[in-house]
């Protein structure tokens, strides 16, 4: 089924994570990709993700399609121009890409010189023009236009709620069908934003796809909580995983994602999960598994 297929239905969608390899193995994504068929309904391909170079997300979006599973291909504006942005966009529709999402992406330090020529909602919007319009920024007309669905990402985290609430509104009437969020430890949190989003009847406008993942190393933990801006891991959280024995840290995060993805699943307007696994896609075999979202 497909991720479209999956919203009309109703069900309850899983997508996962899949980070294009530093290299030009086109096996590599194709055999990685593999593992997720037929587990999930989608797969992401992320776009030079934490501001380091890999693979296109384009090209890694291909082979994902190649090895016959739905992609999602991220597209960002921290490496593009609004003319670059239009023109991987075209890109997608002509390779037969069947989802986009636009984002901002992570500053890049000093190792390169940002562009963010587009916000993120304006990103969208530039996207929605290509497709329902059949026009560019410059009003030139685009024949054949792409036919992909478009989606964003959202952070529930970064107060104020009822803002961050109201900006989800502003990619929804730039045309995101659908939105993933940041990682989701503090549920009650996630809660309240979600609440601030049904008020605005977002929830009945966009499909909304909580992220949840788990750190499988300490390190890993750690990174979460001091590196990454915008993700809450809650001391409860973290304690609970620093508790466990050494060897039994992967299997307590697996289980601690599992039971997040129960959680959120009961929050009225969630309408699935963004399994991200740092490059662990066996993981996310068994997250769906064990949270009975197989098949």
């Amino acid at each position: 089924m497909s991720l479209a297929e999956a919203f009309a239905a109703g069900r309850f969608a899983v997508t996962a994570e899949l980070g294009p390899p530093r290299g030009a193995d086109p096996e590599q994504v194709e055999a990685r990709a593999r593992l997720l068929r037929g587990r999930v309904d989608a797969v992401n391909v992320t776009d030079n993700p934490g501001a380091t170079v890999r693979m296109s997300s384009l090209a890694a979006a291909v082979l994902v399609l190649r090895a016959g599973v739905e992609p999602v291909m991220q597209l960002t504006g921290r490496d593009r121009n609004r003319m670059a942005v239009q023109a991987d966009l075209l890109g997608a529709g002509a390779l037969g890409i069947p989802n986009v999402l636009l984002l901002a992406g992570d500053p890049p330090g000093a190792q390169a010189v940002p562009v963010f020529d587009l916000d993120s909602v304006q990103l969208v919007w530039t996207a929605s023009m290509l497709r329902d319009r059949g026009r560019l920024l410059s009003g030139s007309r685009v024949d054949p236009p792409p036919h992909w669905r478009i989606g964003s990402v959202e952070n529930p985290f970064v107060p104020p709620v009822r803002e961050r609430a109201a900006r989800l509104g502003k990619k929804i009437a730039a045309g995101a069908e659908f939105v993933q969020t940041q990682f989701v430890f503090d549920v009650a949190g996630f809660a309240r934003w979600m609440a601030a989003v049904r008020a605005l009847g977002l929830h009945e406008r966009c499909r909304i796809l909580a992220g949840v993942g788990y750190p499988r190393t300490p390190a890993m933990l750690h990174h979460l909580r001091t590196g990454l801006p915008g993700v809450r891991v809650p001391d409860a959280v973290a304690d609970r995983l620093l508790g466990v024995a050494p060897r039994r840290f992967r299997q307590e995060g697996l289980r601690l994602c599992t039971e997040i993805v129960g959680r959120v699943r009961e929050i009225e307007g969630v309408a699935g999960v963004h399994v991200m696994a740092f490059g662990d896609e066996a993981a996310v075999v068994e997250i769906v598994e064990h949270a009975g979202l197989a098949g």
